[in-house]
């Protein structure tokens, strides 16, 4: 299970850890925390060295309730960060974390090596042909609405099925237009509550159907720290144990704020399997 990321295969049957650069003021997590040059490289470079094979750059919230931002704002949030992290780190693996075309196009004009889309190429009607024509690695999530609405959308018949059909058709859409790497996201915490996140992943083997990998992204999530009564800053610990079960369900990459805990966590793993 390979995907091309500018020339060089990677393969995804031992799993890799993504890193999470998020340059918005609101994110969840770690929100306005890399506000200079300086803070950003040195948050790269331990990520890298930390064993990241991949760094996800967010210019746009997507936590619940997220405000909208202009394509403007966004453009000029990311454009300098993902030339900033090439210009010093050209080997880098940057996923753009994007649903808007003319920014996953700008950046990938830059260097970034893979487009990760919320929506799935719904918000955007020109992002399939875009990544299409760029031919790069896509991540497509699963998600109702939008960052502002999406928690007032879960009701399912049946959350794994509905998921398995979303998928499906947008796999038909992407196979019609020649995308050759395709991962799938189930988006934990997006139109989902916390107990939904939890058979979601109990249930995370079942959309190996897809033939796809799978990405995970539960670091520091709400679906740990309200389950444990803590804050996202004391989640470490929650988020490494539910790594252990994603990675036993099949997981191929697993999306983090902490590189090092993770990957410390995929070593353990492989060597229960060994």
């Amino acid at each position: 299970m390979t995907i091309n990321c500018k020339g060089q295969l990677i393969n995804l049957a031992y799993p890799k850890i993504m890193g999470i650069l998020n340059i918005t003021p609101d994110s969840f997590y770690d929100g306005g925390k890399y506000k200079n040059e300086s803070d950003i490289l040195s948050q790269v470079e331990k990520m890298l060295t930390g064993g990241a094979t991949f760094l996800d750059i967010g210019a746009y919230s997507s936590r619940p309730g997220a405000d909208e931002v202009s394509e403007a704002q966004e453009l000029k949030r990311i454009i300098p960060v993902v030339d900033l992290i090439l210009k010093h780190f050209p080997t880098a693996m940057l996923s753009i974390d994007t649903f808007r075309s003319q920014v996953a196009k700008q950046c990938i004009a830059l260097g970034a090596a893979m487009i990760n889309d919320i929506s799935g190429g719904k918000r955007d009607a020109k992002m399939i042909q875009t990544i299409a024509k760029c031919n790069v690695p896509y991540i497509m999530m699963h998600m109702r609405g939008n960052p502002k609405t999406m928690q007032q959308k879960t009701d399912y018949e049946d959350l794994a099925k509905d998921m398995l059909f979303y998928f499906s058709e947008r796999l038909a859409v992407t196979k019609s237009h020649g995308i050759k790497d395709v991962i799938i996201d189930p988006g934990f915490g997006f139109s989902k509550n916390l107990e939904q996140n939890y058979t979601l992943l109990k249930n995370l083997n079942l959309f190996k159907i897809t033939d796809c990998p799978l990405l995970v992204g539960i670091s520091r999530k709400s679906m740990i720290y309200k389950l444990l009564g803590n804050t996202p800053s004391t989640a470490l610990n929650g988020t490494t144990a539910l790594h252990m079960f994603a990675l036993d369900q099949g997981a191929n990459i697993l999306r983090v704020h902490d590189v090092k805990e993770a990957r410390e966590c995929v070593r353990l793993y492989e060597q229960l399997q060994a």
